[in-house]
């Protein structure tokens, strides 16, 4: 596996070209899958941010990108 796993409870947003393109979210657990001789897959169980979307999907590691501090928007009051 290549770069490093995100830990639980760390925003992301989905960086693949998909339906759920640039929705962010929180991940809930991971689940990797370490095989002798082949790379290790790593997974993430992403709970969206939002109202109309409330399942969890599962995302492959490559297939999200971590949220910085400063890429959220506090809420105005």
């Amino acid at each position: 596996m290549e770069g490093e796993v995100f830990p639980i409870w760390s925003r992301v947003r989905v960086a693949i070209d998909s339906p759920f393109k640039g929705r962010k979210g929180t991940i809930i657990t991971i689940h990797m899958i370490a095989t002798p001789g082949a790379p290790t897959f790593c997974f993430y169980l992403v709970a969206f941010d939002g109202g109309h979307l409330r399942k969890l999907l599962w995302f492959a590691y490559q297939k999200v990108a971590r949220v910085a501090p400063s890429d959220e928007q506090d809420a105005e009051c």
